[in-house]
């Protein structure tokens, strides 16, 4: 009996070893949607695949402009990896804003997390603390004009809770290589980002923690949104263990997503070697 424990719990932690637990995280004003079809090509390869939405995003029906703390935004990512067993490790994978939910989480569980994997992200050690940590890891959309819907959860006088790229402009902004069903998908389900809660993204726990948990940046070359030479800067000041590139526009889930997919699954081949 014991024999068969033992095989038993040998054989499952193989199986996990060999397909591996995906986390994937969107960016601001998405939600799990945005993975799905990286979330069908995973699964149809026999990966485990979690989307989270985080709160006031996807089918979370929170209100954005009631969200002011980083820590509530992301707080369904944070229960979901306090809620993992012990044994577990995930491959976290983060979108453009959602690569600061991803360090949150190496800061609180990296004993629970393989490998994070930053895609077209926001790739900070502790957040905003700097005024280069603004330059490098928010998008500049002025080239393009008045292109954000606000909103003033706090008052008109206040500065702004929300904020959301008008329709007309989001094509042209971060799906102009995405095919048009999925631009047009992306604008119906779209919400209103809580980008205060954003603006308070301050990391300040025990580094060293951190550093246990190994990084890979994925960039992307056609990005309006975090342009190039900001993915770079901040590969620069906090360097990934592996860099790889996509020739996609921000959203490479849509532009890019056999090739997006070939990458994570080298990824999850090499993974074993960052524990």
């Amino acid at each position: 009996m014991g024999e068969e424990v033992m095989m038993s719990m040998t054989e499952k932690e193989t199986a996990a070893m060999n397909n591996p637990h995906f986390v994937l995280v969107h960016g601001i004003g998405g939600g799990a949607w945005c993975w799905y079809k990286i979330k069908c090509l995973m699964e149809n390869s026999g990966y485990k695949v979690s989307c989270i939405d985080l709160k006031g995003a996807g089918t979370d029906r929170s209100d954005a402009n009631s969200i002011v703390s980083f820590d509530d935004y992301n707080k369904p990512l944070m229960d979901f990896m306090s809620a993992l067993p012990h044994t577990e490790q995930v491959i976290l994978v983060g979108h453009s804003a959602g690569g600061l939910s991803v360090t949150q989480a190496t800061h609180k569980f990296a004993n629970k997390i393989r490998l994070a994997v930053y895609v077209a992200a926001t790739m900070l050690k502790s957040g905003f603390l700097t005024d280069q940590d603004i330059k490098d890891g928010v998008p500049d959309l002025s080239q393009f004009g008045d292109v954000y819907e606000l909103g003033f959860g706090l008052g008109a006088e206040q500065p702004p809770t929300t904020a959301m790229v008008k329709k007309e402009f989001q094509r042209k902004i971060i799906y102009q290589m995405s095919p048009q069903e999925d631009s047009t998908l992306a604008a119906m389900l779209l919400r209103p980002g809580p980008i205060l809660a954003l603006q308070s993204a301050r990391f300040k726990e025990d580094g060293q923690m951190v550093e246990k948990v190994g990084r890979i940046y994925i960039k992307t070359m056609h990005d309006n949104v975090i342009k190039p030479e900001q993915q770079e800067a901040m590969i620069e000041r906090w360097p990934p263990s592996q860099v790889h590139v996509l020739d996609s526009d921000h959203s490479p889930f849509f532009s890019a997503p056999f090739s997006f997919f070939g990458l994570l699954l080298k990824v999850a081949a090499t993974s074993a070697g960052y524990k």
